[in-house]
Formats: structure tokens, C-alpha cells, sequence
């Protein structure tokens, strides 16, 4: 019984022992200071010993999150989380006298100030996550000390210069998240040292020269994308090797076309855009056999020939992006496979007639710009805007002005002018006419991650300030690729174009929602006349409105307003798809000046001719629409505008 009694004590005098296991106090002292210079004592109080398990830091879920390795004698920290918790200011030498650390995430917050090289010195790190901060100087060379490294992350930040070639020493990489962290120059040859590499974003960056050969080396990619840089094309046939891709997104390239030779045994894709890229030559008839291909985005290119028959045998593809470019014959009957909800092959010189399932509930789709036969539409008051724009509408009184409250309800000014209704709900692919045929709205691209669904108008309570009609910017047209306002039925002259603007997605505070960067490109007739628009910069910050002036020439009746996403601009604050071109309003006068000459314009003379159809439960469906551009030159007609948007 004495013995029992004596083994019982024992065993409990071991457990208070254990239960008694403390933190290396080096550790708690430093960690009690990153506390105090990020202000967290409210959220991290440690009153007791950080490596407790009963602290409400210790569950996996909480954030703050502290977890520590204690199977020696003494514990030590080995994850901590600070997440999305705006803590600002630099970070503090504290840090890395955490020596134990696997997993550091300090994701969106508003840290700022460098990175310091001392981070080379947390060896043991395995998740490194910096992403969606202000952080600003040259990425540390250091970071290639991290070798045992699995995750890195820096992207949405300010850094500057080039990436070190040091991060080619991570060998156990498999992710890489360095998207809009500001880096530019070339692509370092020794990043091909990452054969483990599985994701590589590295989108909106300024990098420069040729795309990699190397990439192609990288097998065991799933995850790639690079759009909005500097590089220059051609796509290498190197990437033919990549057959473990699941989302390759690859655009704006330059300079040398590209094909889609390299488009082998690439089976696994469900995500495939290669949007504004010089993509030349035919689309191969084997991507047709992708059979899990949910997008495919090859708009915007210099595509030649028919879309294959095989385009008809798509079980899973539900968005077929093929616009601008010079594809010709006729649609594929059965192109409209069962779950496609948006088909776009508007500008190419596409012939034929509509696919006989066109009219579903919920498929959207646009042809404007192409010869796409319309006699089977029964549509009356469409066929009768197809014949007045055909004869370029002398059979109606000519107009002289347009405004346009987009995305929202019909609204005069507080200076007089009344802005036309827009608030019809596009889909993913679609053109919508207003009742009476003065102007028309085309959209195209698809949200593909956005977490509030396949929305096309943002909308906000807050007030606008800088303005005395605030209403007119708490409604706004958004597009992900490329967003178009059409003036039809104008008298030709000299136009001022009066583009409203306000930022009302993105925040100006001093939280990490702040952080956003949205840029797209604008285009009147056909001339890009803003690179890289910043609506918020402008304007000088958010909920703020912007008014900017063009001049234009109408020479045949019609006047086009293009915003183009050019694959720039953070992608994912304060959400994910938080990017491309954002309008409130257009408004379009004739000039008072009447010094215009009615010379034609030889680079955009021709004619818009467009039906709309309306279809059950609300869904907008694109009919048929034509819209030919013509030069006037002793050589003959050649159509025009069905390449990518010029880069000069």
C-alpha cells in the first residue's frame, strides 16, 4: 500500500514538473517586446508563460498564434502569427532572436521600412509569410540562408531592385508568392536551382527580358502566373515539359510572337489564359482533349484560322475567351458545350451563324466585330437598330452628346445633365444597347476567384467627396479584362470625352485594406491615351471623384471608350479579384469649336451594327452584333482592330 502511495506522488510530483517546463527566457524577453513596439498587449498579454497550452494564443486557429517545440527541457517558439492585425511600423530586432522559428506569418498588415538581413539568421524557417504589406528597399540577399524553406511569401509590397540570385539556394522551395512586391529587372537564372517549385506568382512586377527558357525546367509546376510584367516573348517550347500545370496565367508580353506549339501533353489545366501575349499561327486541335479545362483565355492576340471542331468537346469548360484576333470561317455548331456560360470571339472576322443553343438561361455571349449572320434573331427592335446603323443611321435625328451613369440608375447632374440608365446586369461576355440606341456597353472577362460571385457593378452608401454629385459615383461598371462604352448615331465632329471616376472598392486607410493598387489602360477610338491609370493616386485617395478630359474625332458616326486590364495592379485587396478597370460615368459632347474637319480618319473609319437579346430569369444574351472597321485606301478595304492593344 506505502508502495502505491510513494509511485502515485511520484508520478504527479513528474506531471507538476512538466506542467512547470518554461520558455527559454531570452525568447519571452524578446517576445515581450515585439509585443510592446507592435502595440499587441491587448491581443497577446502574457501574463503567463507563452508556451502555455491552456494561453487562449496556443490554439491553431487563434491570431495571435504562438505554439513552441518544449520536448527538451526547456520550450521554445516555433510559430508565430500575427495576421491581418494592422500592427505598422518596422520590424523590430526582436524578431530574430527567435531563433527556433519555423513559421512566421505577418501577412496583411501595415508593416513598413526594409527587411532586415537579420531574417537570414532564422535558419529553422519553414513558412515565411511577408505578403500585403508597405515594406520597402532591395529584397535581402539573406533570404537564401532560409534552406530549409517551403513557403515564401513577400508579395503586395514596395520593394525595389532586382531579386536576389540567392533565392536560387532555396532548393526545398515550393511555393513562391512574390506578385506586385515591386522587384523588376531580369528574371535571376538561378531561380532554375527551384525543381521543387510547385506555385510561382509573380504577376504585376517590372521584370524585363525574355520570358525564362528555365521555367521549363521547373516540372513540378501546378501553379504559374505572370502577367502586367515588362517580358518579352516568345513563349519557349520548353514549357511543353510543364505537364503537372493545373493554372497557367501568362500575359502582356512583347516584342516576338509567341504559338501554342508548346501546348503538348498540358492535361491537368483547368485555368489557361493566355491573354495579350502576340500569340500567332492556329489553335491546335489537342486542346480541344483538355479535358479538364474549366477557362481558356486566348483574347487579345494575333490567332490565324478556324476554332477547331475539337473546341465542341469540352465537358467542363464553362468561360471560352477568344476575341481579338483574325479567326475566321464559321462557330463550331455545337461550340455552346454544356456548361459554358460566357463565349466571346467579338473582333474576328468570323462568319457564319449563331450556334443553335445561343439562347440559353444563363450563357452570355459577345460577337461584336464579327460577320456573324443574325437573320435567325427575332428580336424586331434590334433588327431594327441593325438596319438604321447599317445605313449609319440617317433614318434617325443625329446626336450630338451621350451621358452615362454606369452601372446605376438614370441621374441628372446638378448641373443639367441627365445620365442614362446602365445598371443592366452583363454577364461574362455581353453587350447591352439602351432603349433608345444611342450608346451600347461590352464587357468581357471573368472574376475567376472573386469570393462575391460573377458581379460587374460595385456599389457603395459612402459619400463622394471632391464633387457636388456625389450620387453619380456610388455606382461603377468594374470589368476583369476589358470594358467598352460605344456613341452610336453622332453627328461626326470634334467631341470632348468626360470620363467620371472614384475609387469605391479599394480603401484609402491606414489598415492593410488600404494597400490596394488598381491600374488599367484607357483607349478612344482606338488610341491609348492613359497607360497605367491609377484612379485612387489621381484623385488623391479613395471615395473621391476624379473628372478627366479627352478630345476625340467622330468621323463615322460612332465613338468607342475602351478600358483594358493589362494585367497590372495588385490582384487581392481587400479581396481576392479586386482589379482592372473601374468607370462611374461617361459623359460625350460635341466640341464648341467647329473648326473640325470632316476629313476621314484612315487608321478607324467604318461602321457598328449591334443587336442585344433579352433572355428568362433577367440574364442579358448576346445576340449578334457587327461591327466592322474599314480602310479607306487605294489598295481596297482591310478590316481592321482585331489585334492587341498597341504598346506604344
Amino acid at each position: 500500500m506505502e508502495l502505491c502511495r510513494i509511485s502515485f506522488l511520484l508520478f504527479w510530483a513528474f506531471q507538476l514538473v512538466y506542467a512547470q517546463q518554461t520558455t527559454d527566457p531570452n525568447e519571452v524577453d524578446a517576445l515581450k517586446k515585439i509585443i510592446i513596439h507592435w502595440n499587441l498587449s491587448g491581443k497577446l498579454n502574457l501574463t503567463t508563460d507563452p508556451c502555455s497550452q491552456n494561453a487562449s494564443w496556443a490554439p491553431d486557429n487563434a491570431n495571435p498564434h504562438v505554439a513552441c517545440d518544449c520536448t527538451g527541457n526547456t520550450c521554445h517558439i516555433t510559430h508565430l502569427k500575427i495576421y491581418a492585425l494592422d500592427i505598422f511600423g518596422e520590424i523590430p530586432k526582436e524578431l530574430f532572436l527567435l531563433k527556433e522559428l519555423m513559421d512566421l506569418d505577418l501577412g496583411q498588415n501595415v508593416l513598413s521600412g526594409p527587411l532586415p538581413a537579420e531574417i537570414g539568421q532564422l535558419s529553422k524557417m519553414q513558412y515565411l509569410s511577408l505578403g500585403i504589406n508597405n515594406l520597402t528597399g532591395p529584397v535581402p540577399p539573406e533570404l537564401g540562408n532560409l534552406n530549409k524553406l517551403i513557403s515564401l511569401s513577400f508579395s503586395s509590397n514596395n520593394f525595389n531592385g532586382t531579386l536576389p540570385t540567392q533565392l536560387g539556394m532555396l532548393t526545398y522551395l515550393q511555393q513562391l508568392y512574390i506578385d506586385s512586391s515591386g522587384v523588376s529587372g531580369p528574371i535571376p537564372q538561378e531561380l532554375a536551382n527551384l525543381k521543387a517549385l510547385q506555385i510561382l506568382w509573380a504577376s504585376d512586377n517590372g521584370f524585363t527580358g525574355m520570358l525564362p527558357e528555365f521555367f521549363g525546367t521547373l516540372t513540378e509546376l501546378k501553379d504559374l502566373r505572370l502577367q502586367g510584367t515588362s517580358l518579352e516573348g516568345p513563349i519557349p517550347r520548353s514549357f511543353g515539359a510543364l505537364t503537372k500545370l493545373e493554372n497557367l496565367r501568362i500575359g502582356d508580353l512583347s516584342k516576338e510572337d509567341s504559338t501554342l506549339d508548346f501546348l503538348e501533353n498540358q492535361t491537368s489545366l483547368s485555368i489557361l489564359s493566355l491573354r495579350n501575349c502576340q500569340v500567332s499561327g492556329e489553335i491546335p486541335e489537342r486542346i480541344g482533349t483538355f479535358a479538364k479545362l474549366q477557362y481558356l483565355d486566348l483574347s487579345f492576340n494575333k490567332l490565324t484560322g478556324q476554332i477547331p471542331s475539337s473546341f465542341q468537346k469540352f465537358s467542363l469548360l464553362q468561360n471560352l475567351y477568344l476575341g481579338n484576333n483574325s479567326l475566321s470561317g464559321d462557330l463550331p455548331s455545337n461550340i455552346i458545350s454544356p456548361k459554358l456560360i460566357a463565349l466571346d470571339v467579338s473582333f474576328n472576322p468570323i462568319s457564319g451563324n449563331l450556334p443553335p443553343n445561343f439562347a440559353k438561361v444563363g450563357f452570355s455571349m459577345n460577337v461584336l466585330g464579327t460577320s456573324i449572320n443574325a437573320n435567325s434573331l427575332l428580336d424586331r427592335k434590334a433588327i431594327g437598330m441593325l438596319q438604321c446603323l447599317q445605313n449609319e443611321c440617317t433614318n434617325q435625328v443625329q446626336a450630338s452628346s451621350f451621358s452615362i451613369k454606369c452601372g446605376g440608375m438614370e441621374q441628372t447632374s446638378s448641373s443639367g445633365i441627365k445620365f442614362d440608365n446602365d445598371s443592366e446586369s452583363l454577364g461574362a461576355a455581353s453587350l447591352y444597347t439602351n432603349s433608345n440606341d444611342q450608346w451600347a456597353v461590352s464587357n468581357t472577362g471573368n472574376f475567376i476567384s472573386n469570393p462575391n460571385g460573377p458581379q460587374y457593378i460595385v456599389t457603395t452608401e459612402t459619400q463622394i467627396t471632391n464633387t457636388l454629385d456625389s450620387e453619380l459615383y456610388k455606382t461603377a461598371r468594374i470589368s476583369p479584362s476589358s470594358l467598352r462604352y460605344y456613341g452610336l448615331g453622332l453627328e461626326n465632329g470634334k467631341y470632348n470625352v468626360e470620363l467620371h471616376f472614384a475609387e469605391i472598392t479599394m480603401d484609402d486607410s491606414q489598415s492593410w485594406k488600404g494597400l490596394g493598387r488598381r491600374l488599367f489602360d484607357i483607349y478612344i477610338q482606338g488610341e491609348r491615351v492613359v497607360q497605367d491609370f491609377n484612379i485612387q493616386k489621381e484623385a488623391g485617395g479613395s471615395k473621391r471623384a476624379l473628372i478627366k478630359t479627352f478630345e476625340a474625332n467622330v468621323t463615322n458616326t460612332i465613338i468607342e471608350i475602351h478600358f483594358f486590364w493589362a494585367g497590372k495592379g495588385t490582384c487581392c485587396i481587400p479581396f481576392q479579384s479586386t482589379y482592372g478597370p473601374l468607370v462611374s460615368a461617361v459623359h460625350v459632347y460635341q466640341a464648341s469649336n467647329a473648326g473640325f474637319s470632316a476629313k476621314r480618319d484612315k487608321k478607324r473609319v467604318g461602321k457598328l451594327v449591334g443587336i442585344a437579346v433579352g433572355s428568362a430569369a433577367g440574364f442579358l444574351i448576346m445576340s449578334s452584333i457587327f461591327y466592322l472597321w474599314w480602310i479607306n485606301d487605294k489598295s481596297g478595304h482591310m478590316q481592321v482592330h482585331t489585334d492587341s492593344p498597341r504598346k506604344g
